[in-house]
């Protein structure tokens, strides 16, 4: 039996037997081959995370944070991109917007009171009537031809017995940007002989102070059909609550968990980097379930000024819209936490747990169970950078909650009102001129190509005979411009300094957050709302992709802006 075995297996081996063992070998290769690429791709489906379209490493972080469809806008000195930029557009048609058929004609409504008024002429408008609010509504949507509307507000009474003061939210037509914008104005409205009613005039943007107070869902007033939440879509416009949160009890306080990172060397940079630096803060402090005591005091870099010394004692809510970030997340102010830690530390044995290495991630401080975990940066940079932390693998765990943050929202207001007054029927150009134009040895064409001739050349083609064009430039002489005038109405930034001026709502308002000291309308304000009114006009042109051969960074550079 023993001596036969070989024989057996020899006779497997025959030459007959040679085409059949060769298949079943490939056969069993091809089997064995897919069975391990269908475990493969199983592992990578079980494990695979998509890029967070907010989430960028690092040494991306100027290329994110300042990329735009406009590439004159690319620069660490220029306004930065924030969590309302990455709402898609269509986030905001949650709601079908209002037309004029779907408004009662109250031409027709008004007919049948003539005997019961005809005694009086001058009597007394009452807002409340349904008729004269749908009488507002028509005469808004007919006026106003460029803005989509979403919701009107129930009229009330104005400053006399012939003015009503109403509401609305809407949208420009053509806005590229999602959110909502709030108006409130005033009508003056007039009843005829025959008692018939009709609206004389509206007044300018904002001027119905009356009908600004925000109000309860079930008084909105009119609106198309019912709304879906639109509570993470920016609404400029709104009464703005950011008032500083606190912790109600000596209990609330123990029981919670803080993140506090103080010193290092992000203070004075520039407003991408202290972003960049700060929303790593709160992602961290997000991943670990605690609340970030933040220092609402920023250093506002020296590139926004004109004097080349940075400005220290800036509140972060002169830039960035403090009650969506305090609403959607866990955040104390620091002088407050202090306060409450001082007083109740002693007492209660609260525990701090202090680190001082960058390289402790996140993931290293998960179980700790103290009450205060504090990151404490020295004073050698980079390594004292804050959003060091999120380096390495802790760039795949910690993501930067973008979403969260949103630009000022009495900023926007600012920019709402310039492009109200513009009807929202303008188009833009941003001209760069300044120390770049008189460097001819890197833009050897600026100067020449951004000439007022060269200008009115170049917009015949792209800029129809009429319009208005709205130029955000840092041209210091704006009468440099002054031969478009022959062509176009133009209009600058600084024609609207009655909207940050003493007398404005934006002066009020911040000298209130600033404990009663006026506030400096800086270089980046001004930055911000220039660039902000230039991305809403409906054709924009930027420097060098529109006016100029030159690059942006230089010459030679081209390609490598482009591809940045």
């Amino acid at each position: 039996m023993f001596a036969r075995a070989p024989l057996l297996r020899t006779a497997n081996f025959r030459p007959e037997n040679l085409g059949q063992n060769a298949l079943a070998m490939i056969g069993n290769f091809c089997f064995t081959i897919f069975v391990i690429a269908v475990l493969i791709f199983t592992i990578i489906a079980a494990t695979y995370e998509p890029e967070d379209p907010l989430f960028r490493p690092s040494d991306k972080i100027t290329t994110f944070l300042t990329l735009t469809s406009n590439a004159t806008f690319k620069s660490d000195n220029t306004v930065v991109k924030t969590g309302e930029d990455f709402i898609t557009p269509n986030q905001t048609e949650l709601a079908t917007f209002i037309n004029v058929t779907d408004v009662l004609d109250s031409s027709t409504a008004t007919e049948g009171i003539s005997s019961e008024c005809a005694s009086d002429i001058d009597k007394p408008i009452d807002c409340r009537d349904p008729e004269i609010f749908h009488m507002l509504m028509r005469a808004t949507i007919e006026k106003f031809k460029d803005i989509h509307f979403y919701r009107f507000g129930k009229p009330v009474r104005g400053s006399d017995d012939h003015t009503c003061d109403m509401a609305w939210r809407f949208r420009p037509k053509e806005g590229k940007a999602a959110g909502f914008y709030k108006d409130y104005r005033r009508f003056e409205i007039s009843r005829s002989e025959n008692c018939t009613l009709s609206v004389v005039s509206i007044g300018e943007y904002h001027t119905g102070v009356n009908a600004r107070k925000r109000k309860k869902k079930k008084e909105l007033g009119f609106e198309k059909e019912p709304q879906k939440d639109v509570g993470a879509i920016p609404v400029v416009g709104e009464t703005i609550n950011d008032t500083l949160p606190v912790v109600e009890s000596e209990g609330s306080f123990k029981r919670g968990k803080y993140l506090i990172y103080t010193g290092g060397g992000d203070r004075c940079k520039s407003m991408n980097h202290y972003l960049w630096s700060f929303l790593c803060a709160l992602g961290e402090a997000q991943y670990l379930n605690r609340t970030l005591v933040m220092d609402l005091t920023l250093c506002l870099s020296s590139i926004y000024g004109k004097t080349n010394l940075s400005e220290e004692g800036k509140d972060f809510r002169f830039y960035f819209d403090f009650e969506h970030l305090k609403e959607s997340a866990s955040v104390l102010d620091q002088a407050q936490f202090w306060t409450d830690w001082n007083k109740w530390q002693g007492r209660d044995r609260l525990n701090l747990h202090l680190v001082e290495d960058f390289k402790v991630t996140p993931m290293d401080l998960k179980d700790v169970k103290d009450t205060l975990i504090m990151r404490k940066f020295g004073t050698v940079e980079p390594d004292n950078y804050w959003y060091r932390v999120c380096e390495g693998e802790a760039e795949s765990v910690v993501q930067r909650p973008w979403h969260l943050l949103w630009k000022s929202r009495r900023l926007m207001d600012i920019v709402s009102a310039i492009a109200a007054r513009l009807n929202w029927d303008y188009d833009s150009v941003h001209i760069v001129r300044g120390e770049k134009a008189s460097n001819k040895e890197l833009w050897p064409n600026l100067d020449r190509d951004t000439s007022s001739d060269a200008l009115l050349s170049t917009f015949q083609d792209k800029i129809e005979e009429g319009r208005n064009l709205y130029i955000a430039t840092d041209e210091p002489d704006t009468s440099f411009f002054d031969p478009l005038k022959d062509k176009y109405t133009t209009h600058f930034l600084n024609d609207y300094k009655d909207l940050w001026d003493e007398n404005s709502e934006w002066y009020s308002e911040t000298t209130k957050l600033n404990n009663g000291s006026p506030v400096k309308f800086d270089g980046y304000m001004r930055i911000s709302v220039d660039t902000e009114v230039f991305l809403r006009g409906k054709r924009q042109l930027e420097t060098f992709n529109d006016l100029t051969r030159d690059c942006k960074d230089g010459i030679n550079t081209c390609s490598i802006s482009s591809s940045s």
